[in-house]
């Protein structure tokens, strides 16, 4: 299990505390240091079946300063998935990838049903 994370983010230190109390063992991957590649990216859109919108931190300060919400309805998926790879700060986070499960932001209920309801 991956888990990628900023470490300053206040919703990425719930993530990985809910995670150490569920005794869940992941790989930490600082976003910042190691940047999901566009491989990654298409791999994850995929296993996931989420729109790409939501694996953009839309409140970000980034993607506020280039206006990301007035470009990216002009832009091609490939053309998104590339903005993403050019810099981890773009991504919402957390990430956890887990086979073929991939949760982007860290909401609790979804996270229990995807990795603690799993019989």
């Amino acid at each position: 299990m991956l888990f990628i994370e900023y470490p300053k983010c206040t919703t990425c230190k719930k993530a990985k505390k809910w995670l150490d109390e569920h005794h869940i063992e992941y790989t930490d991957r600082h976003i910042k240091d190691e940047n999901p590649t566009d491989g990654e990216l298409s791999k994850w859109l995929e296993i996931s079946g989420l729109p790409i919108r939501k694996f953009f931190n839309t409140s970000g300060m980034l993607y506020r300063e280039m206006q990301l919400k007035d470009k990216l309805p002009d832009m091609t998926e490939e053309e998104m998935i590339n903005l993403l790879a050019s810099d981890g700060m773009l991504v919402k986070r957390p990430v956890l990838i887990n086979g073929s499960t991939v949760l982007m932001g860290f909401k609790e209920k979804e996270w229990e049903e995807a990795l603690l309801n799993q019989s």
